[in-house]
C-alpha cells in the first residue's frame, strides 16, 4: 500500500475559494432579475433568490469534497462500482427525455423545488469508466479493437444521449476527456491522431446540419453586425459590450449594467462577461490564474499518483474542470461560437457546482499518495 500523506490544502484552498467566489458573483448577476422575478410572486420580491440556491450547495459542495476526499480512490477501481456509476448516469440521461424542455433543450430532471441536470454526472462517471478500463487492459492500449473502439463505444453512447438533449458543449468536454486519458494512458499518435480526426468530423457535421448551430457559427465571425447583433450574436455582442466597459479596474462589484437590461442570463453561462464589467481586467485574470493553478496542482496529483489508476482519473477529473472552464471563456470573449455551457464554481446550477466539487475531493485524496509507489507498482 502507498503511504498516505497531507491532504494538498492549496488545491482545497483553491477551489473553495473559487466556489465561495463564484457565489458572490452569482449574486450580483442575479439580484435584480430576482427582485423582478418575484415581485410578482405570491412569496415577495428578495434579491437573494438565486444567491441563496446557490450558496446552500456550494456550502453541501465543500462538505462532499472534504469527505469524498477522505475516501480511498483506490475503491472505485472495481467493475461493479464502475458499472455501477454508468447505469445511473445512463438512466439519468434517458430520463430527461421524459421532462418538459426549458428554453428549447432537454436537459434537467425537475421534481418540486427543485432541478437535477445528469449530465455533470458523466464528467464522472466517463473519466472513471476510462481511468479503469484503461488500467485493465493496460498490455492492450494500442490495440484498436480490444481497448480503442470499446471506449469509443462507451463514448458515442453517453455523448449521444448529451447531444440529443441538445447540449454539445458538453459533449465536446467529455471527447476531450478521453482523448487526454487515452493519450496519457500511452496510445499510439496514429490511433490518437484517428480519433481526433472522427471527433472533428462528427462535430462538424452537428454544427453543419443544426440549423440553429449554422446561425451561431455564422454570428461568430461577426457577432456585432446589424444582422446579427439583434439575433444569433446578441448574447456575445453584449457579453463583448460588458468586458469592454469594465476595463482595468471594473466599474465596481454590483455596479455593472448589462446585466439588468441587456445580458440574458448573466448569472449562468454568461458570468464571466459579469466578472469582467464589474471587476475589469484584474477580475478576469485572477479567475484564469484560478483555473490555472487549479489544473497545476490537479495535474500534479494526477501525475504523481502511486498507479496508474490514480494517475488516469486525476488526469480525467482535471481535464473535464479546466477544458470546459476554456470553453465557457473562450466563448464569453468570441474566441469560439456560442455554445451553453457553465463556468465551473462561478456560474449558477446547483448539480454543476456539487459535482465540480467531488471531482476536486477525489483528486484531494488522488494528491495524499502522490510521489509514492504502491507495492504492486514496485513489483512490477
Amino acid at each position: 500500500m502507498a503511504k498516505k500523506l497531507r491532504m494538498d490544502w492549496f488545491l482545497f484552498g483553491i477551489a473553495t475559494t473559487m466556489a465561495l467566489f463564484g457565489s458572490i458573483m452569482v449574486y450580483s448577476a442575479s439580484a435584480m432579475i430576482s427582485l423582478k422575478e418575484t415581485a410578482s410572486s405570491a412569496g415577495g420580491p428578495t434579491e437573494f433568490q438565486y444567491f441563496f440556491k446557490q450558496f446552500s450547495f456550494t456550502i453541501l459542495g465543500l462538505v462532499a469534497m472534504y469527505v469524498v476526499s477522505r475516501i480511498d480512490y483506490r475503491i472505485y477501481q472495481n467493475r461493479l462500482v464502475v458499472a455501477s456509476l454508468l447505469l445511473v448516469t445512463a438512466i439519468l440521461l434517458i430520463s430527461v427525455f421524459f421532462f418538459p424542455a426549458i428554453n428549447g433543450a432537454r436537459r434537467w430532471i425537475r421534481i418540486p423545488g427543485m432541478s437535477f441536470q445528469p449530465s455533470e454526472i458523466a464528467k464522472l462517471a466517463l473519466p472513471l469508466f476510462f481511468a479503469w478500463f484503461l488500467t485493465e487492459r493496460e498490455k492492450y492500449v494500442g490495440d484498436l479493437k480490444t481497448t480503442v473502439l470499446p471506449s469509443l463505444a462507451v463514448l458515442g453512447f453517453f455523448g449521444g444521449l448529451i447531444l440529443m438533449e441538445p447540449d454539445l458543449g458538453t459533449t465536446i468536454v467529455l471527447c476531450a476527456i478521453f482523448t487526454t486519458v487515452y493519450f496519457v494512458s500511452g496510445a499510439r499518435l496514429f490511433h490518437l491522431a484517428s480519433v481526433a480526426a472522427v471527433l472533428l468530423t462528427i462535430g462538424g457535421a452537428m454544427l453543419i446540419f443544426a440549423p440553429f448551430r449554422v446561425r451561431r457559427l455564422m454570428a461568430f465571425f461577426d457577432p456585432c453586425s446589424p444582422e446579427n447583433a439583434a439575433n444569433a450574436g446578441y448574447q456575445v455582442c453584449q457579453s463583448l459590450l460588458a468586458i469592454g466597459s469594465g476595463g482595468v479596474l471594473g466599474e465596481g462589484f454590483a455596479k455593472g449594467q448589462q446585466k439588468l437590461f441587456y445580458l440574458p442570463y448573466p448569472y449562468s453561462d454568461f458570468i464571466f462577461a459579469v466578472v469582467g464589467e464589474e471587476l475589469g481586467l484584474i477580475g478576469t485574470m485572477a479567475v484564469v490564474a484560478a483555473f490555472a493553478l487549479l489544473l497545476w496542482r490537479g495535474a500534479r496529483a494526477a501525475m504523481q499518483a502511486p498507479d496508474r489508476f490514480g494517475k488516469l482519473l486525476g488526469i480525467g477529473l482535471i481535464t473535464g474542470i479546466v477544458v470546459q472552464a476554456l470553453f465557457n471563456i473562450s466563448v464569453v470573449i468570441s474566441m469560439l461560437p456560442a455554445k451553453g455551457i457553465p463556468l465551473p464554481f462561478i456560474s449558477y446550477g446547483g448539480t454543476s457546482i456539487l459535482f465540480t466539487l467531488i471531482a476536486v475531493g477525489v483528486l484531494l485524496n488522488i494528491s495524499q499518495y502522490a510521489g509514492f509507489q504502491s507495492v504492486e507498482t514496485k513489483r512490477k
